[in-house]
């Protein structure tokens, strides 16, 4: 069966390596002219993300890109300042991690991949019609037998298939900005950071990179109006909402129009009762987003890719069933991580100084507390702070070998 896919970031390249393995012929298109190399922005992988990468082959890949940020370090406006180590709460969150850039990942997936699936790269999907056949912004109309969009939470797919994004999305009231800076700071498996109402700011460096990142949340109580391509806005909103605050922010902000790579959007779920429609289905942020940054949304892009692959060789390649199986599957992790992702985007940026106040003396909490207690802590008080590590993945019938190459 020949299968389509949109987007080659995480979900996309994840999704090619298991349905490649179970007998599918794949194409992955993907709008950029070629694979994403800047690095981006830090991404989690959790318990049942970790056991895939495994399984597919590339765990000592991941784990030798992985960031090493080890400390934070985090400053008020009034001053006050605690230091964490980072260890104690990903130890307590979940078994298994490993923080990695975007874009490694990606690269990771893609390399692993690259050999058994086609990508076409700088096109897009223009039309897709009830039988399977696609147009391209560039390329020659064909045919397939299953289209996937894992194209983000901008999701091209989507939005020809099920309509506007508008439809779908519920903002949880925040921001979140990514750019590449100098690393004058010296950062070395380290993040420092300033923390005020309804903002943030935060600068962090990763093994492997010779820069450093600097990350920017804020909240606004109605949503700004700018469109998600419009970059010179997005920057202009961003100089906006942190001007005034103190410690290395205006020199960050003065990074901006310098820096070559820059990521802006809102944090925003989407909602979808179903996400399949026909021979179409959705993977991923451009499915089932519950909130860049907040809910661990890389992780579920990777098992929505495993699970997606494991029910269509289930069934073979009958999406009438696979389809309902796959949303079956996942549908609870869904739910639970937008929970989740709800509940951590209002204790990331404080929305008041009591809240600022509630959450730094948490950090000094977790400081006293051994590790052993701080886990135990989280598995008995704070529903779904565990919800990755909550994840059964299912077996299914073993892959068939590929040929591997150099």
């Amino acid at each position: 069966m020949r299968v389509l896919i949109s987007g080659a970031s995480v979900a996309g390249p994840a999704l090619a390596y298991w349905l490649t393995r179970y007998g599918f012929t794949v194409t992955v298109v993907e709008r950029a002219p070629a694979l994403r190399k800047a690095g981006g922005h830090a991404v989690d992988l959790f318990k049942p993300a970790m056991d895939i990468v495994e399984r597919m082959g590339v765990l000592e890949q991941v784990v030798a890109r992985k960031t090493g940020t080890e400390r934070l370090t985090l400053r008020t406006e009034r001053g006050a300042r605690v230091d964490l180590e980072l260890r104690r709460i990903l130890g307590a969150v979940s078994d298994r991690h490993v923080e990695i850039m975007r874009d490694d990942l990606s690269e990771i997936f893609y390399e692993a991949t690259r050999h058994d699936a086609e990508y076409v790269f700088g096109d897009s999907i223009t039309s897709i019609s009830e039988e399977g056949e696609v147009t391209f912004e560039r390329g020659e109309p064909d045919r397939f037998d299953l289209v996937i969009g894992a194209d983000g939470l901008h999701s091209n797919v989507r939005r020809l298939v099920f309509g506007p994004e508008s439809r779908f999305t519920h903002w949880v009231g925040a921001y979140l900005a990514v750019i590449s800076v100098p690393n004058f700071l010296g950062l070395d498996n380290h993040m420092e950071g300033l923390a005020g109402v309804g903002r943030m700011a935060v600068m962090y460096g990763a093994a492997h990179l010779d820069d450093a990142r600097a990350g920017f949340f804020f909240r606004t109580p109605q949503p700004l109006d700018y469109h998600h391509r419009d970059v010179t806005r997005q920057k202009e909103l961003l100089r906006e909402h942190f001007a005034g605050l103190g410690w290395e922010v205006p020199r960050l902000l003065a990074e901006l129009d310098r820096t070559p790579a820059f990521y802006f959007d809102s944090i925003t779920q989407l909602r979808l009762d179903t996400w399949s429609s026909g021979r179409v289905t959705l993977a991923g942020d451009a499915g089932y987003c519950p909130g860049p940054a907040v809910g661990g949304s890389t992780s579920l892009a990777v098992v929505g890719a495993y699970v997606l692959a494991g029910e269509l060789a289930a069934h073979g390649g009958d999406h009438t069933r696979a389809y309902p199986a796959y949303e079956a599957e996942i549908g609870e992790y869904v739910r639970r991580s937008r929970t989740f992702a709800m509940n951590a985007a209002k204790r990331i940026v404080p929305g008041s100084r009591s809240d600022l106040w509630t959450m730094i003396q948490g950090v000094r909490l977790v400081n006293r507390l051994p590790v052993a207690l701080t886990r135990a802590a989280v598995k008995l008080g704070s529903k779904g702070v565990r919800l990755h590590d909550s994840i059964t993945l299912k077996s299914y019938a073993a892959p068939r070998e590929t040929t591997s190459h150099p």
